[in-house]
């Protein structure tokens, strides 16, 4: 069959289109040889196949063994020990009694019955869900509370008035003056009736809804005269309206109804809006609004009624800031600057009254939303009214920083009252000082102030709230967060423009959100304790707490921002062009010092010798690592060495920080991490050394030769030997390792580390021994003494020695680690590198361009792979021969085989030439020599077995 296919073979190579015939003849018979000689051994070795499988099937039948018998089970002993076997019954053993326990045990499990409904833990619920849920309790339980019959009826009472009046207007039963006069005299029963019914102590509650129905009743008597009829002008219509709040708050005082004086300022505060035309004085807006802020204040004095403060406070500067929107203009700030300033002080009176004048307790007397919201708000329209004004808004800050220090000193120095609410109002006021005087100098220089003084108020009322147990100023507090956050977004163009350092506002800004996000993660890292918190307060106390760890991020970002900012910071010149202060490569160090020395500041606080570890600050600490090289690739990419720009001083300084919480940390969580971080420490020095030696590179102008192009290779191969020279003792013996951190982290250094850069260290030199030329200037090229095959032989060698290294430890290695896969590739690879030591040698000796083609077109470059070939080959068969390797005899034997196939089909086709004599004498000559040194080595046999040991060798 061998023959046939050679024949064949050549026939079909004669008949092959082209002009080399004799060529063609021998690699045609070649090839058919080849293809007959493996044909034929797959046909015997079907054959041989096919007759073990009838042998086998044919004894089987021959011999055909006895079922086996059903052993009934023996009846349990009267000595209730189990059940027995009888010892004569051959071939079964004794087995071991079971306890009705375990047969209870392995039987067949019962289906699990379904857990009652009442016995299932209820879900948490969800603030953002549950608030109108909560809400329509809260009128559910107002309304069926208490009297719930006159509260329905005078629900139902209004709404019939007002379908009446409706009814009345589209039908025209009765004038219109009628109709408006029964309806205020119906309202003014109410009330009198409701004032009659306080006589009575068990109708109170019954009296007081009475009366605020009649007053609400004359707010839409008078309303309806102006807006529907015109009776009424809109100067008398708003002081109709003024005169019935005022009755209201008279009323309310007399009679302690905090309800009544609600209602009646809510009408009070309507009344403007109520009777606009579009047409009034903002200046009578803004003296009506005084007024009715002022008589809050008094009722402040006398009655702790927080309510009531609360809606004056947000009727006066809701209205007054829609108002700014629409119809502000600078020529307006003389009339307006006076009622600002008295909008202040009446809403800060009123919330000292409230705090100091009522022996309330300390949570609930230091009213968070009119101590911090007050000055933000009218912060805020100072700074719309004074925006055409240079430095109008520092200097605004400065005052209200001012006046807040003086309250904070006197309610420092106050002695009478409770000292806690004086203590707090004082830590609030001193808060606020120092907020708005910090604002004053990026202030002095732009005017992006909201989110910064927002986000300080913020954390102030979230301080507050948390003090005093509640929940909607705390939630206030973060939403105040997330909107400063988002103006400063909008205000923000990522750079800081300014002289000075730090004194500008993109810098202090960020600061800012980042200080308040921190200290409200500090304060939120405890769930806080609200005594008689409602479903939603419990509620959102888990949802703050849950967030505590995200705050702390969103605060360490803001900080990194801030730093960025200030980082890129550039100045204009006199030609109105910016510049960068600081260039490209000491941005890079600055940031990256930036990161690493505030992981470092916040990672005490997690250690575990502190009472209470807040353990989201070492999480920083846990990014070092990939900070660190992102931040050596980034420098690798876009600079010459990452050293520049200050590099040579701050990139030790971080890598010691970094050591340093590296070792505090990393016996604690993430146990899975930790591991990994080392490693990337192994990488790291890596791309540092790398660029040492890019930096020498650049020293000695040795770029386009081959120094340059083994740079990367030296630095992985020194450091893969470093890892080598340490891991040795630890390998050779488990444990030994005393010093940190081959203590605990030997596998994470041997083998997490080392097997990727080992991996990486193959490859790059394969790509080195393919692409590099060898160019050794300024010395001349050597075969083998070249800085490309020496990096290259440096790199094979020391990932064979870490490899055989590991595979004989105790490490716990992938099974594909201990086969013969990472050898046989480390060998072809290093067959790849010793040929592309030929191409060197023939390129600067022989004259070969450096190109693939004309490379492969040399016949010297083909010559001498025939002859390279044929001497490994040798090498290979007399070595094997000489221990008895048949695998890598047969190795050797099949590259002799490819080397004299090239001879046929490659060498031949240089007619004539001097060079395919010399090749094809050389390769013979070595093919006798093998020949003659190394035949095929015998196979091994098994040693003989013990009898003793024969069954434990048969599978």
């Amino acid at each position: 069959m061998v023959l046939w296919g050679a024949v064949w073979g050549a026939v079909l190579g004669l008949l092959w289109p082209g002009y080399n015939e004799e060529l063609h003849a021998i690699a045609g018979a070649l090839l058919g040889a080849a293809a007959g000689w493996s044909l034929r051994k797959a046909v015997r070795g079907e054959v041989a196949r096919t007759a073990t499988l009838l042998q086998a099937a044919r004894a089987q039948a021959a011999v055909q063994p006895p079922a086996p018998a059903a052993v009934a089970p023996a009846p349990a002993p009267a000595t209730g020990d189990g059940p027995t076997v009888p010892l004569s019954s051959p071939g079964v053993r004794p087995q071991p009694a079971v306890a009705p326990a375990q047969v209870a045990a392995t039987a067949s499990p019962r289906p699990a019955t379904a857990t009652p409904a009442t016995a299932r833990t209820p879900a948490p619920p969800n603030p953002v869900f549950d608030l109108p849920a909560t809400l329509v309790r809260r009128a559910w339980e107002w309304l069926f509370g208490g009297n719930t019959v006159v509260r329905m009826g005078v629900v139902v009472l209004f709404i019939g008035l007002a379908f009446l009046a409706r009814y009345a207007v589209e039908n025209a039963l009765l004038p219109p003056q009628l109709r408006l006069a029964a309806i205020g005299v119906a309202g003014i029963a109410l009330f009198a009736f409701g004032l009659r019914m306080r006589r009575r102590a068990e109708r109170t509650g019954y009296a007081t809804t009475l009366q605020g129905a009649g007053i609400a009743v004359l707010y839409l008597t008078v309303f309806a005269a102006f807006r529907l009829y015109q009776f009424l002008p809109a100067g008398a219509a708003f002081v109709a309206l003024g005169l019935i709040c005022l009755f209201s708050a008279v009323i309310a005082l007399v009679l302690n109804a905090q309800a009544l004086a609600f209602i009646g300022f809510a009408g009070g505060f309507a009344a403007p809006l109520l009777v606009s035309t579009g047409q009034g004085n903002h200046v009578a807006l803004f003296g009506y609004y005084l007024l009715l802020g002022a008589a809050i204040a008094v009722i402040a004095w006398k009655r702790a009624w927080r309510p009531l403060n609360l809606l004056g406070f947000l009727s006066t500067f809701g209205i007054a800031t829609a108002w700014g929107v629409l119809r502000y203009d600078p020529a307006h700030y003389g009339s307006t600057q006076p009622f600002l300033i008295a909008f202040f002080t009446v809403y800060v009176l009123a919330s000292l009254f409230y705090a100091l004048r009522h022996g309330q307790p300390a949570r609930k007397a230091v009213d968070a939303t009119l101590v911090f919201g007050t000055p933000i708000v009218a912060f805020g329209l100072q700074a719309g009214l004074v925006r055409e004004m240079p430095y109008a808004t520092a200097f605004s800050s400065l005052a209200l920083g001012f006046v807040y220090v003086l309250l904070g000193a006197w309610t420092l120095k106050r002695r009478s009252g409770d000292a806690t609410v004086n203590r707090w109002l004082a830590e609030c006021f001193l808060a606020l000082a120092l907020g708005f005087a910090t604002l004053a100098v990026p202030l002095a220089l732009d005017g992006r102030w909201t989110s910064a003084v927002w986000a300080v108020e913020g954390a102030g009322v979230y301080w507050m709230g948390r003090r005093q147990g509640r929940w909607l100023a705390r939630a206030f507090a973060l939403a105040l967060q997330g909107l400063a956050a988002l103006l400063y977004l909008e205000g923000s163009t990522g750079m800081a423009a300014g002289r000075f350092p730090v004194a500008n506002p993109a810098f202090i800004g960020a600061a800012m959100l980042a200080a308040a996000a921190l200290v409200i993660a500090w304060w939120a890292r405890n769930p806080a304790q609200d005594e008689g918190a409602s479903r939603a307060g419990q509620a959102f106390a888990r949802l703050e707490h849950g967030l505590a760890p995200v705050l702390f991020w969103i605060g360490f970002l803001w900080w990194q921002s801030a730093l960025g900012v200030e980082i890129h910071r550039y100045v204009i010149d006199a030609q109105g062009s910016y510049a960068m202060v600081f260039d490209r490569a000491t941005r890079l160090v600055l940031m990256l010092a930036g990161w690493v020395l505030s992981a470092f500041a916040l990672h005490p606080f997690a250690l575990p010798t502190r009472a209470a570890p807040w353990r989201v600050a070492a999480t920083p600490a846990w990014l070092n690592a990939p900070v660190l090289l992102l931040a050596a690739l980034w420098g690798m990419a876009t600079l010459d060495h990452v050293f520049q720009g200050g590099g040579w001083l701050v990139w030790p300084l971080v890598i010691a920080l970094h050591l340093r919480m590296l070792r505090r940390l990393d016996d604690g969580r993430p146990q899975a991490w930790w591991p990994w971080v080392h490693a990337a420490g192994v990488w790291l020095a890596v791309l540092l050394a790398g660029n040492l030696l890019v930096f020498a590179i650049g020293r000695a102008q040795l770029w386009g030769t081959a120094w340059a192009t083994v740079i990367l290779l030296v630095a992985g191969s020194l450091v893969l030997l470093a890892l080598v020279l340490a891991c040795r003792g630890a390998l050779q013996a488990p444990g030994s390792a005393r010093r940190w951190p081959l203590d605990r982290f030997t596998p994470a250094y041997a083998w997490r580390a080392a097997a990727p850069l080992s991996i990486a260290l193959a490859l790059g030199a394969l790509v080195v021994a393919v692409y590099s030329r060898g160019e050794a200037r300024p010395l001349p090229y050597l075969p083998l003494l070249n800085p490309t095959d020496l990096s290259v032989a440096l790199a094979l060698a020391i990932c064979a020695a870490w490899l055989l290294r590991v595979r004989r430890s105790a490490l716990v290695l992938p099974g594909m680690a201990r086969g013969p896969a990472p050898l046989a590739l480390l060998g072809a690879i290093a067959f790849v590198a010793v040929n592309t030591v030929w191409l060197r040698i023939a390129h600067h000796w022989g004259g070969v361009a450096w190109d693939a083609d004309a490379l492969f077109d040399s016949f010297l470059v083909q010559a001498g792979y025939s002859i390279l070939w044929t001497v490994i080959a040798l090498g290979l068969m007399v070595g094997a021969h000489k221990r008895a390797l048949r695998p890598a005899w047969m190795l050797g034997a099949a590259l002799l085989g490819i080397t004299v196939l090239k001879l046929f089909v490659v060498d031949l086709s240089n007619r004539g030439g001097s060079e395919r004599i010399i090749v094809f004498i050389a390769v013979g000559l070595l093919m006798l020599v093998v020949g003659w040194f190394a035949p095929l080595p015998p196979a091994r046999t098994a040693p003989p077995r013990a009898a003793g040991n024969l069954q434990e060798a048969t599978p």
